[in-house]
Parts: structure tokens; sequence; C-alpha cells
């Protein structure tokens, strides 16, 4: 059976150029900050919203990825863990966004670097909305739908921040710049809430389960039994982010915000590529690997085996597209100022085909009761990650920081294959 069908190839298609329009759009959103500011005002910027950005897996702790495994192995059952994910999601979403705000305040900034980090906490707000309704249309399998909403935020940040750059180019400044950011996610927030209304009703369309109304009646979940079911996904969540963009948040700490900035630079680009995969396997294959792992596991075996080799393949051609493209294409996104971004991008490179096999790998993981040991090695290689970067930071800079990346991301694919291969496929 070949990996994807022709509809399969359909719904890949519409997310992948979705999500990369919306990357390109997050892209260019960035590279107008960037061309506008100084890279040490560029680097407190990026330095802040990725670490904000570390902390959004704990709103929420994992509630949107565990819908996809409730509905995917419970069906219309699963209604019973919707209000208690509700509440639990605003107790942990409220404890974040006020946490932020005492970092921003009492932490080691000054007065611009705390307004910035609190005009940027509202993200986190904007980001688990974005989740919660993403995991809803994924299990209508409204693919076009859930492109479309993705893509949203990109494009009315890169409005803003366009009109922003063009009627105020000369008084643009960081500042500015995060407001617009925190205009984005308070219109996202009453949208949200109005497309996740329908699951609470009959007017859900769950795809793959027989649809009836018993059994979610009864035993109705509380938030506490959400957190039970949730934390796996949201430690996973949080390991993925420390191990995948805490080299930034360290940088500015153990560096400068200079080094930040232009470190930020080759990581969008790393993160556009890291999309592909995103799409294929947390997009399109994750609510059906979880149906799969219990009506069907040998296509849960299929999809491993060909997607391996398939996510290889397509890093390795990654990897020298990049070392072909990354002089030229930096210096005509982000001009001169940031050049020295381009060597950081080289060496970042070498991560690419560790991590397409790590999404492939990882992917069948999620199944059954494996999540709780793929967190364990999500912790491990997160915490291996922060340890090689405060090494290598105070000695090589930028540089460092990209060798802990590959070091780490190269140890997440090998446990990945290992243990999938163990416990998922040969079972």
């Amino acid at each position: 059976m070949i990996l994807l069908k022709r509809e399969a190839i359909k719904a890949v298609s519409s997310l992948w150029l979705a999500t990369l329009t919306g990357a390109g759009l997050a892209f260019i959103t960035q590279a107008i900050l960037a061309r506008s500011l100084l890279p040490e005002a560029y680097g407190v910027f990026s330095s802040s919203l990725s670490f904000v950005m570390l902390f959004v897996p704990l709103a929420g702790f994992g509630v949107a990825q565990f819908w996809l495994k409730a509905f995917g192995q419970e069906g219309w059952a699963a209604k019973r863990w919707l209000n208690g994910s509700i509440r639990f999601t605003s107790y942990s979403t409220g404890l974040v966004y006020c946490g932020l705000i005492v970092w921003a305040v009492i932490g080691p900034h000054n007065y611009i670097t705390s307004l910035v980090l609190c005009l940027l906490a509202f993200h986190v707000l904007a980001q688990v909305v974005l989740e919660l309704v993403s995991s809803r249309l994924q299990l209508e399998e409204r693919f076009l739908s859930l492109a479309i909403w993705q893509l949203f935020p990109h494009l009315l940040r890169f409005f803003l921040v366009a009109a922003l750059a063009l009627f105020l180019s000369e008084k643009i400044n960081v500042v500015l710049g995060s407001l617009m950011y925190a205009v984005v996610a308070l219109v996202m927030i009453p949208i949200g809430y109005f497309m996740l209304k329908p699951m609470f009703n009959n007017k859900f369309g769950l795809v793959g389960h027989e649809k009836h109304f018993k059994e979610f009646c009864e035993n109705k979940k509380s938030w506490k039994a959400v957190i039970n079911s949730s934390w796996p996904f949201g430690l996973a969540a949080f390991a993925h982010l420390i191990y995948y963009q805490s080299d930034i948040v360290l940088l500015k700490y153990l560096d400068s915000d200079a080094s930040a900035g232009i470190y930020n630079i080759a990581f969008l680009v790393i993160s556009a590529i890291y999309l592909l995969p995103g799409v294929i396997y947390q997009k399109y294959f994750l609510p059906k690997i979880h149906r799969w792992s219990i009506q069907d596991p040998s296509r849960v075996k299929k999809v491993f085996e060909q997607g391996n080799i398939a996510m290889l393949l397509l890093g390795l051609l990654f990897l020298v597209g990049i070392w072909v493209a990354s002089d030229w294409m930096v210096l005509l996104l982000f001009g001169d100022t940031y050049s020295s971004a381009s060597s950081v991008l080289k060496m970042l490179s070498f991560s690419v085909p560790f991590m397409f096999v790590a999404f492939s790998a990882g992917a069948v993981l999620v199944t059954q009761n494996h999540m709780k040991l793929k967190v364990k090695l999500m912790m491990s290689v997160a915490l291996m990650n922060v340890l090689l970067n405060t090494i290598l930071i105070p000695v090589y800079g930028m540089m460092g920081a990209a060798i802990a990346t590959i070091l780490s991301n190269a140890l997440l694919a090998l446990l990945y294959f290992i243990t999938a291969k163990r416990l998922v496929v040969k079972n």
C-alpha cells in the first residue's frame, strides 16, 4: 500500500501549502522587524518571544494533543473529557500568563525588555486557542479549514507589522512590534471560542467513529482527571521546545542580545524547513495513527518503515540545499547586518536529517501507553541540550549553540528509532 493515497496527498498538500505560506509570512514579518531594528533590539524581541513560547505547552498542558488520542480511541465517548479539559486549560493558562508577567517585572531586565515580555505574554493565550481549535478540525478531518485557521494569525501579524513599517518606518521599535503580536492574540481568543462551541453539542463532526450519545453522558471527567491523562503530552511539548529553541534564550542571558538576534535568523530558516515533516506527522497522520493503533496496527508499521526512509532522504536533500543557498539567502532577506547568520545556518543544517527522522519515528510513540516513555526520552535530551548550551555558549557563542542542537537532535532521532522499533513495530 502506498504511504500517501490520492486523498492523503491532497490533504497534506493543502496543509503544506498553507503552512508554508504561513511560515513565509512569519518569516517576512520577522525579516521586516529585523531590517527595521538593530541586532540588539531584534535580539530582545526574538529571545523574548522564544522565552514566552517555551511556556506555551504548560498552558493547557497537552489537552489539545490529548483530545486527538481520546477521540481517536474512544470515539464519541470522549466528549466526557471536554468540560474538564476547558476548566483545566483556563486554570493552567491563567497561571502561565501571570507567571510570565511576574518574571518580566522581577527578572534581570531593563524597562524595554520587561515591557516586551508583558506584551508577548498575550501570545500564550492565542497559541492555546489555536491548538485547541486545530485539534477539533483534525478530528473532523477538515484539512482545508485547518490550513486556513493556522494561516490566519500569520497573515494578520504580517499585515500589522508591514503597515507599521510602511507608515511609521522612522518610529518603529521593538515595543510597537511586540504590540502587534499582542493585538493578534486578542483577536484570536473570541474567534477561537466560537469555533470550539460545536464540540459541546451535536454539531461536532467526528470522523471515523459511529455516532452515538450515550456513553459520554455518564462518567464525565473532572479537570483533575484531565491532568492525569494530558500531562505526558504537555511535558513532551515543553521538552521539545527546550531542545528546539532554548538556544536563543540562553544566548541572550549567557552571551548577548545581538547574538540571540543573529542566531534567530538561522533558526527561522530551519524552522520553516521542519514544517514539512510537522505537517505530515503532526497535522495529517497523528489522529489517524491513534485510530489505527486500535483498529489496524499494521498500518502504523507501514507509516514507520516507509516514513523513516522518506524523511531521511528528504532531510539529506535539504541539508545540501541549505549549504548551496545559505549565503545569498541571508544576504537577500536580511541584509549585511545579519550576514554572520549564514555560517550558523550551515552548521544547523546538519541537524535537519536527524530531525526529519525524529518526526517519523517519534510519531508512532504517541500511541497506546508509550507516551510516558516518549516523554522520558524527550526530557533526557532536553536536559542534555541545556547542559551542552551552558558549557558551549560561553566558549563558542552562536556556534556552540548550533553544536548543542546538532548533538541533541542526533540523540533524539536515535532514541526514537530504537524505542519505536522495539516497542511498537515488533509488537
